[in-house]
């Protein structure tokens, strides 16, 4: 069924969002990569351009989309959890990253155990692509986010994915507003803990990747306490 079939029934920029929703969902647009421009997917979706532009702001609302001025529109959640903002949109920024160290301690160690060839590569890739460069926040922010939710799908647990996917929205405002109040005090040295936590899973060694992720996590939680 193509998509301007699927648009039967208004609000024309809600069912808009919704068709956009389920094709970041399915994949078609990574973490932190930018979307097709306007025009292209007014084209695509049987819209107009406004109504577009309503859809995605919308989505940014609901912390799926950022729309950079001048850059375009980026993926940051692959989906959202209506029941989750409640919670999340109260919790303070230690609690976020108390959650990250339940989350992806766990996560680390799992993947070391579970990673494949594929996993570990997309890992590196990653990784590569979250060194700071001077990058703004949000940029930077976006790409370290996208690194760690590597590490989460190499843990292959069909729980813990969807978990971390249902809590990004609130973990990449929580990071954005420590980093802009508090910056770390060495890139080179957050940026050599990834080296570490990456190498570690590459190495087959649950223990050490675990320790690293808690080890970088806490460090970030203390900078705040």
């Amino acid at each position: 069924m193509g998509a301007i079939s699927q648009i039967k029934r208004h609000p024309l920029a809600a069912q808009t969002a919704e068709l956009l929703l389920a094709r970041i969902r399915d994949g078609e647009w990574p973490l932190g990569h930018r979307i097709p421009g306007e025009t292209t997917l007014a084209v695509q979706l049987g819209v107009g351009r406004s109504t577009l532009r309503e859809a995605i702001r919308e989505l940014a609302g609901r912390g799926v989309l950022d729309s950079r001025q001048g850059a375009g529109v980026f993926v940051t959640a692959l989906d959202v959890t209506d029941d989750w903002d409640s919670v999340l949109r109260h919790a303070t920024i230690v609690s976020v990253i108390e959650a990250r160290i339940a989350i992806e301690a766990e996560a680390a160690a799992l993947a070391a155990h579970r990673r494949t060839p594929a996993d570990l590569r997309a890992i590196r890739r990653a990784l590569t692509a979250r060194e700071a460069h001077g990058e703004p926040v949000a940029e930077h922010v976006d790409t370290d986010m996208a690194f760690h939710r590597t590490v989460i799908v190499a843990a292959h647990n069909d729980v813990l994915t969807p978990l971390f996917d249902n809590f990004l929205p609130r973990l990449r405002a929580a990071m954005i507003a420590m980093l802009e109040i508090r910056p770390v005090p060495s890139e080179a040295a957050d940026h050599m803990a990834h080296e570490q936590l990456a190498d570690a899973i590459a190495a087959r060694d649950p223990a050490a990747a675990a320790r690293y992720s808690r080890t970088h996590l806490t460090a970030l939680k203390e900078s705040l306490t």
